[in-house]
């Protein structure tokens, strides 16, 4: 009989703690759960296709209670052999189911807030399944290739910029900078010794490496994208972090990202849409009506989807 080392059982358990219980909405589109294996020959054709596996109090768990829990895992855990992750899996609903029994013993589940949390917790899995049923049959391959094709095949990669920089909390202090890189004092140098901020102070004289716009505050992006390679900034830049005197080093454009690259990022963006489009459809079917603080009905707005 094989056996489950410890160091990676316990990996294991990590991973499902973090994925199993509280699974994210459309983290990933769950996997069908996996078909019945076929029966032996010569078996007879009444066999168990969904076995029980446990019972809690008389409530049985079984196959298809595993492989339900399975199909919401993330792929990484989905392709962990049976023999690890089918015992896992079956503790954790018997323990889930234990925890059920001794709550409704403790008249936990007759309490209002407990009922109140229980009715929100249905209402949400109802709303989820509408969205997964409206969203998930559209996140095709072919799909996520249309809108690659669509957004950034054959076009030009986003503007990068690679900067350095020395932080400094006044503004007095970011104007003596200044005047000591027009003296000739060296920008490395004076960001190794002055600079507040300890993670790129420590990097090779303030280097911040290359960055796109959305890598940069608004503020820091557009004082470094007006400027020329091989300058500093002539007055302090003013962020939430301090004051700083930039220096751009060089400028490119950053090559056409494949699709490869983007399919998670495009996939996710599909998702929205689709979310967008599924609550817009749902909330043309129904009557909306809204009440102002003196309980009357406020004029109909315009949709705002």
């Amino acid at each position: 009989m094989r056996t489950i080392s410890p160091a990676k059982a316990v990996a294991t358990m990590a991973l499902l703690a973090s994925s199993f219980i509280i699974p994210p909405a459309f983290a990933a589109t769950p996997a069908p759960a996996p078909a019945p294996a076929a029966a032996k020959p010569g078996a007879p054709a009444t066999a168990d296709q969904n076995p029980l596996l446990a019972s809690v109090n008389g409530q049985d768990i079984r196959l298809n209670d595993v492989r339900q829990a399975m199909a919401t895992m993330p792929e990484q855990l989905r392709k962990l052999p049976d023999n690890i992750i089918v015992p896992i899996l079956l503790n954790q609903l018997v323990d889930q189911r234990a925890i059920q029994v001794a709550a409704a013993k403790a008249g936990l589940d007759k309490q209002p807030d407990v009922q109140q949390q229980m009715q929100q917790a249905a209402q949400n899995a109802l709303q989820n399944a509408y969205l997964s049923a409206q969203v998930a049959p559209t996140l095709t391959d072919d799909a996520v290739k249309a809108y690659y094709d669509k957004n950034y095949a054959n076009k030009p990669g986003a503007e990068e910029i690679h900067a350095r920089h020395i932080l400094v909390q006044t503004e007095a202090e970011a104007n003596d900078v200044i005047k000591q890189l027009k003296g000739g004092a060296d920008f490395g140098q004076l960001a190794t010794k002055l600079s507040k901020d300890p993670g790129s102070a420590k990097q090779n004289g303030g280097d911040l490496g290359w960055f796109k716009k959305g890598d940069m505050l608004p503020t820091f992006w557009d004082a470094a994208s007006a400027m020329q390679p091989n300058t500093f900034s002539q007055t302090p830049v003013h962020t939430q972090y301090g004051w700083h005197v930039i220096q751009v080093l060089g400028k490119r454009t950053a090559p056409t990202p494949t699709l490869d690259a983007t399919r998670d990022q495009i996939r996710q963006k599909l998702i929205q849409e689709g979310v967008q489009k599924a609550v817009s459809n749902a909330l043309s079917q129904v009557k909306v009506v809204r009440f102002g603080p003196d309980g009357k009905p406020l004029p109909e707005q315009p949709a705002a989807h």
